[in-house]
């Protein structure tokens, strides 16, 4: 897992590195990275590298300087100034210094554009005269490569503010919430992390997952697997009115590796073996349950959840079921809300809920003992503890309705399978955006989990 830090926790470590080696010059280490990602991502031609006055923008300057050694870069200096030292240095190494007029005009030829305006410890936004030359790059079609982050963004956010938009941004020690949360991360491009010699907290509160964690994590059969030691998932979903919910769900759990699934629901049992011959109808031993996907109406929502908690079972409650709580403390349970149903949960505003999803899956995980999914754009899981852990990302395709049930189902196999409940909502969501991501596309929910198991041998196979 890749760690996520603040920008606070940023300066914290820099600072740490300084106490040790006052004499560390970590602004060239940063140069240098910034220079050798430039010369990688275009090799030759002119180079534009507008620069502001804080340290990124000295890092911007010392790259500029490394890289007119060989070719033509042009510097414009955004915000009127920049540092002396690092400026007579791209003055020395022969870069153009122009205004902004001649920084536009230079796009005609640049094969790449270094954003180095503005840092982790800026107000988001940008000036007018800054906002109009990033728009200018984005409609020339002349890459970006941001410095720390496309400037106009905030670094501890992934709320969108005027910026750059950046094909590729690079940034160092670790990542920031910007980077990994949308929609602030669609406007990063590929990030890359760069090591200068300074390392992240040593418990860090955020944490992105893998490719490579989620084929590590995922549990597979051996010689000895039977039906009962690879779990069986219950699942109590759907309903008269939402008869494909179940369909949905029972496709996300035979589909991710469920050693059984029974069906306790309401859906005719007819309609469910028709599709799925292999599902048991009626309740029997289990290893996990999965409660409200579907469940429409909620008259007896509060007895039904109520009667999963009597089995003593890890449980993934959805939809429905997240308004019918039991009382006393969830452990081993898994919540899975969207924006919508967390904020009624929380008795808040959605929009809170988008601007703030850290602290609000932080706080209903805290309250009631449970592992929070909360399912969109980026995908956060928090324990009880206060970590959390962000999903594997993948394409929007994947925003349309059914995608939470299948989601559910896939969770319930997991937990079922014994991970850990934070752990199944991070490899679910996980696997469900690596196979959109693997067959990009309008493919409806139940078409693409049945594309699981492929993905699934695809990175257990190793």
């Amino acid at each position: 897992m890749k760690q996520v830090i603040s920008a606070q926790e940023m300066r914290d470590a820099e600072q740490r590195v300084f106490d040790a080696e006052p004499e560390v010059d970590l602004m060239g280490r940063a140069a240098r990275a910034v220079a050798k990602l430039a010369e990688r991502l275009a090799p030759s031609g002119p180079v534009v590298v507008a620069v502001g006055p804080g340290n990124n923008g000295g890092d911007g300057l010392f790259a500029a300087a490394h890289l007119a050694d060989h070719r033509h870069v042009t510097v414009w200096l955004a915000m009127g100034k920049g540092h002396d030292a690092e400026l007579a240095a791209a003055k020395g190494a022969g870069c153009h210094v122009v205004d902004a007029v001649g920084a536009a005009s230079a796009l005609g030829d640049a094969v790449l554009v270094i954003d180095a305006v503005t840092g982790l410890g800026s107000r988001p936004g940008l000036p007018t005269t800054t906002a109009t030359f990033a728009e200018a790059c984005e409609a020339a079609g002349v890459p970006v490569l941001a410095v720390d982050l496309p400037s106009g963004l905030d670094a501890d956010s992934g709320a969108l503010h005027p910026s750059f938009v950046a094909a590729h941004t690079i940034t160092f020690a670790a990542l920031k919430a910007c980077h990994v949360q949308e929609p602030a991360a669609s406007r990063c491009g590929e990030v890359h992390v760069a090591d200068i010699g300074v390392a992240g907290p040593e418990h860090a509160d955020v944490w992105q997952a893998e490719e490579a964690d989620i084929a590590r994590w995922w549990p597979t059969p051996h010689a000895t697997s039977d039906k009962y030691s690879r779990g069986v998932v219950m699942l109590d979903t759907g309903s008269e009115q939402f008869q494909g919910a179940a369909l949905l769900s029972l496709a996300g759990a035979l589909n991710s590796g469920a050693g059984m699934v029974r069906y306790t629901g309401r859906v005719h049992s007819g309609l469910l073996l028709t599709r799925f011959p292999s599902v048991v109808i009626g309740e029997g031993r289990a290893q996990a349950m999965v409660l409200g996907s579907g469940w429409g109406d909620t008259e007896g929502a509060e007895g039904r959840v109520s009667n999963a908690k009597l089995h003593g079972l890890p449980a993934v409650v959805d939809a429905d079921a997240l308004y019918s709580l039991p009382q006393g403390r969830l452990d081993g349970w898994l919540l899975t809300p969207h924006a919508g149903e967390l904020s009624r949960m929380l008795g808040c505003s959605r929009s809170h809920v988008e601007n703030e999803p850290l602290s609000c899956t932080r706080e209903v995980a805290r309250t009631t003992g449970a592992a929070v999914l909360l399912k969109g754009a980026t995908q956060y899981v928090a324990e009880p503890s206060g970590r959390v852990t962000i999903a594997v990302p993948g394409p929007n395709w994947t925003a349309q309705a059914g995608s939470g049930d299948v989601l559910a189902g896939v969770c319930g196999t997991l937990l079922a399978a014994g991970l850990p409940a934070w752990q199944a909502g991070v490899v679910a969501a996980s696997i469900q955006a690596m196979t959109a991501g693997r067959h990009p596309g309008p493919y409806p929910p139940d078409a693409l989990a049945s594309r699981l198991p492929d993905v699934i041998a695809g990175i257990t196979a190793g």
